[in-house]
C-alpha cells in the first residue's frame, strides 16, 4: 500500500514545485521592492546633495558608484530611484490591466458587433507605435510622471481587453458556461464569477512582462525629458545625465543602466514563470 502511494505523492510534488524562473524572478523584485520602500536606509548620501569637492570621481571606497558632474553619489541616487521606478512598473500598468480586463470580459462574451466594433479599435491603436503614441500624448498634456501614466493608460489597455476577450470567447462556448446560462444565472454573474477567472491568464502574464516594458518607457521618456523631471533620481534621467560623459564618466550611465536591465529581468523571468506555473496545472 505505502509502495504504491508513495510515487503518485511524489508525482504530486513534482507538479507542484514552483519553477526556476519563477523563483529567481520573485527574488529579483522583492529585493528591488525592499530597495524602493527603504532606500534611505540603504543609500549612503543624499541623491540630491552637490559636492562640488567629488566632482566626477570615479568608483572607490568613499562612492562605490562614483559621483556624478554636480558631486552627487550615483550609488545613492541609483537606490532612491528604485522608488521612482517600481511605481512606474505599477502605476503605468495597473489601470490599463484592470480597465482592460473589464473591458475584453464584456466584449468577449458580448461578441456581434460588440467586437467587431472593438476590433476596429484594435486596429486603430495597433496601426501606430506604442511609444510614438504616448510620446506624442505626453507631449500634448506636458512632461510629468502623471502625464505619462494617463498617456500609457489611454493606449495600454487595449492590449489586455484583447488578450482577455480572445479567451473568454472561448470559454463561453464550454459545458459550464452553457450550464450557467441554462440555470438562470445574470450574464454578469457568468462573467466574472466564471468565464473572467479561467480567461485572466493570459492577461497576468502579460502584466509582468508588461511591467518591464514599462520601466524601460518611463526610463527612454525620463532620458528625452519628458518623464520624472530632475532633480528627482530616476534610472532614464541619470542615463541622460551621464550622456556626455561616457567616454570620461561611464559609471553615470552605466550603473543605472544595469539597474533597468535587472529590475526589468526580474519582471521577465516573474511572467515566464508564472506562465510555465498555470501551464502545468491545466
Amino acid at each position: 500500500m505505502t509502495l504504491v502511494a508513495a510515487p503518485a505523492v511524489a508525482r504530486r510534488r513534482l507538479r507542484t514545485r514552483l519553477p526556476f524562473t519563477l523563483i529567481l524572478g520573485g527574488g529579483i523584485i522583492a529585493l528591488s521592492v525592499l530597495v524602493a520602500v527603504f532606500p534611505g536606509l540603504l543609500a549612503p548620501y543624499d541623491p540630491t546633495a552637490f559636492d562640488y569637492v567629488a566632482l566626477l570621481q570615479g568608483p572607490s571606497l568613499a562612492h562605490f558608484f562614483g559621483t556624478d558632474n554636480f558631486g552627487r553619489d550615483v550609488l545613492s541616487r541609483v537606490i532612491h530611484a528604485y522608488t521612482i521606478d517600481m511605481q512606474i512598473a505599477v502605476f503605468a500598468t495597473l489601470f490599463p490591466f484592470v480597465f482592460g480586463t473589464i473591458v475584453g470580459a464584456l466584449v468577449g462574451y458580448a461578441g456581434g458587433w460588440v467586437n467587431a466594433l472593438f476590433g476596429r479599435v484594435v486596429d486603430a491603436v495597433i496601426t501606430f507605435p506604442f511609444l510614438v503614441l504616448v510620446i506624442a500624448i505626453v507631449a500634448v498634456l506636458g512632461p510629468g510622471l502623471i502625464n505619462m501614466y494617463i498617456a500609457v493608460s489611454v493606449v495600454g489597455w487595449v492590449f489586455y481587453a484583447r488578450l482577455v476577450a480572445t479567451e473568454v470567447q472561448v470559454q463561453k462556448r464550454l459545458d459550464y458556461a452553457d450550464s450557467g446560462r441554462a440555470m438562470g444565472y445574470r450574464p454578469m454573474r457568468i462573467i466574472f464569477r466564471h468565464l473572467l477567472p479561467n480567461a485572466i491568464t493570459p492577461a497576468l502574464v502579460y502584466w509582468m512582462t508588461d511591467m518591464a516594458l514599462a520601466i524601460l518607457l518611463g526610463s527612454s521618456l525620463g532620458y528625452l525629458g519628458l518623464g520624472a523631471q530632475p532633480p528627482i533620481a530616476e534610472w532614464g534621467v541619470q542615463i541622460a545625465d551621464g550622456k556626455n560623459f561616457m567616454t570620461t564618466a561611464w559609471w553615470i550611465s552605466v550603473f543605472p543602466g544595469a539597474a533597468i536591465v535587472l529590475t526589468g529581468l526580474g519582471f521577465s523571468l516573474v511572467g515566464d514563470g508564472l506562465a510555465e506555473l498555470l501551464r502545468t496545472k491545466k
